[in-house]
């Protein structure tokens, strides 16, 4: 059995419509990789440290598809889109297979 792969990422954005194209933008590549978002966005409590106010999760079938949708050129492209309206902190993981 392999793990699964995430993208936990939390952000602060600073122009919704702009945002808006990069998630039109991300969705080619993360279908491709069969990213499935487990969260986006909506309301959460931070009680311990620091945080953005967005928190998106997404699960990919493996480690491996998670990196390689990351580093696809597709993806790059709309992460450019996104890199200048936004300020984001992102981590790739794999998932616990316990």
């Amino acid at each position: 059995m392999t793990a699964k792969g995430y993208w936990i990422a939390h952000a602060t954005v600073h122009d919704p419509e702009t945002y808006d194209i990069y998630r039109q933008a991300n969705a080619a590549p993360l279908a491709e990789f069969g990213g499935k978002f487990l969260v986006r966005g909506g309301e959460q409590k931070n009680p311990e440290g620091a945080w953005s106010p967005r928190t998106v999760i997404i699960e990919f079938p493996s480690y491996a598809d998670a990196l390689a949708c990351y580093e696809s050129e597709e993806y790059q492209s709309a992460k450019a889109i996104r890199a200048p309206i936004s300020k984001a902190n992102m981590v790739i993981v794999e998932g616990y297979l316990g």
